[in-house]
């Protein structure tokens, strides 16, 4: 059976939501430089849940409400791990803020094309990009490499870093591309 694309209520939404209601979870279990078994399980899960709504959203049919909540809840899944390592002294702030705008501006972007129709579907890339961002974190957490083997999260923490400025220009080279070519149409 197929979702209608304007549904809310959906198995994939609800895995979707399920990821933001439990989030505070996991900022809460980051356990600073020696990582935590917990917070490894917890990010594991979550991240899964986010293979789980793609696949229900694939078998089920997209919805324009899941297009907009699944890449919220990566954001925040994501930004607030990253956000809380920073805060308890692991990742330098840089590189996070980094990441931070490529995700807000490419969001707003998201947003104010969509309101005028244009869906803006992520690139395989840019789903790598997610990936990235996820492994610097589950290393980050994962007590074997939180304290004894820094680099291991050091380097995918700029390999995400490298990957999300890619894919932003990537994203803002596409849209002018498409804006002349309107243009061009229209005149």
């Amino acid at each position: 059976m197929s979702n209608d694309p304007s549904a809310i209520a959906t198995w994939a939404n609800l895995v979707t939501v399920a990821r933001l209601l439990v989030s505070p979870v996991m900022f809460a279990a980051i356990d600073g430089r020696k990582g935590s078994w917990f917070a490894t399980v917890l990010w594991f899960v979550l991240c899964m849940s986010d293979l789980v709504d793609g696949s229900l959203a694939r078998r089920h049919g997209a919805t324009r409400s899941g297009a907009f909540l699944d890449p919220l809840a990566d954001k925040v899944l994501v930004l607030g791990a990253m956000f809380t390592l920073v805060q308890r002294d692991v990742f330098w702030i840089l590189p996070v803020v980094m990441i931070a705008a490529r995700e807000l501006i490419i969001q707003l972007y998201r947003t104010f094309v969509g309101a005028k129709g244009v869906s803006v579907p992520a690139t395989q890339l840019a789903k790598w990009k997610t990936f990235a961002q996820q492994v610097a974190v589950g290393f980050a957490v994962l007590p074997l490499t939180a304290s004894r083997a820094t680099w291991v999260w050091q380097a995918s923490l700029w390999i995400a870093v490298g990957l999300t400025v890619y894919t932003g220009a990537e994203y803002l080279v596409k849209a002018q591309r498409v804006k002349a070519t309107s243009q061009a149409v229209h005149a």
